[in-house]
């Protein structure tokens, strides 16, 4: 087997050992033990099948879309259920930052349109801001909070209107 493979296969068989849950099929083991194959080779051939198959009803943007929404999702209700508070704060930043980037986009869509690769961008973009190594969002966060803010207090300033 060439050593790129073996090297990538590698890092599936390590991804899948880290999640449990991915590996716990007893069909994998038997294809595996059939056929000589590692499963993380099945593993990486049904997820390209997925994602193909995606890709083909919705296009990039559902691929995008699912990137940036159930990644964090799962990780949000992690979050939650764990003890600590730090990951409720990170994904909580993550969600106001995803929110605030999906009505400015919603915005300007007519533009972002014409911009080659827009969502293969969008997508790497998400994953930065969700991905402990970088934690975008924080970074994101701290230049946005300002703009936020100011919104927020012309919120709260506003008395409510009388009904008639």
């Amino acid at each position: 087997m060439h050593p790129q493979l073996e090297a990538a296969i590698s890092k599936i068989d390590e991804f899948m050992v880290a999640h449990p849950t991915l590996s716990q099929y007893d069909r994998l083991t038997e294809i595996e033990k059939k056929t000589g194959y590692p499963k993380a080779a099945f593993f990486t051939a049904i997820a390209s099948f997925v994602i193909s198959i995606i890709s083909l009803l919705g296009g990039m943007k559902l691929i995008s879309d699912l990137i940036g929404f159930v990644y964090p999702a799962y990780m949000s209700f992690n979050a939650i259920e764990s003890a600590g508070n730090e990951d409720d704060v990170q994904w909580l930043t993550y969600w106001v930052v995803f929110a605030t980037f999906s009505i400015a986009e919603s915005s300007i869509m007519f533009v972002l349109e014409y911009i080659p690769f827009y969502f293969i961008i969008k997508t790497v973009f998400l994953a930065w801001l969700f991905h402990p190594k970088f934690m975008g969002a924080a970074l994101v966060y701290k230049q946005v909070k300002p703009i936020l803010q100011n919104y927020m207090h012309a919120a709260e300033e506003q008395p409510p209107k009388k009904q008639e």
